[in-house]
């Protein structure tokens, strides 16, 4: 059972990584350049909402990848590019979900 139960977590995470980072890319492909935190995507309708890491329980805990400055346009906002889980756990497949 407690396998079947951190299989569907697994699945949550990785689906909601997916959606994240989906609207990172569209956010950018719109804007030409990275949004400056995840609460701006639901702020500006890329997604509803920020949702709750399944491992952490909560939208707080999600390690943003800063996006590295525009050598071209070294005053421009440096946003996120990337998300990944807060947590510090280990997957069912050995790696840790903070790498997914």
């Amino acid at each position: 059972y407690g396998n079947a139960v951190t299989r569907t977590k697994e699945a949550v995470l990785k689906e909601n990584l997916f959606r994240m980072r989906e609207a990172i890319d569209e956010y950018y492909a719109d804007k030409n350049k990275y949004p400056p935190s995840l609460a701006a995507l639901a702020e500006e309708r890329y997604i509803r909402e920020v949702p709750d890491d399944p491992f952490t329980n909560s939208a707080d805990t999600w390690q943003e990848t800063t996006a590295p400055p525009d050598p071209r346009n070294p005053t421009a906002e440096i946003g996120i590019s990337d998300v990944h889980s807060g947590s510090e756990a280990t997957a069912l497949d050995g790696t840790s979900y903070a790498e997914w």
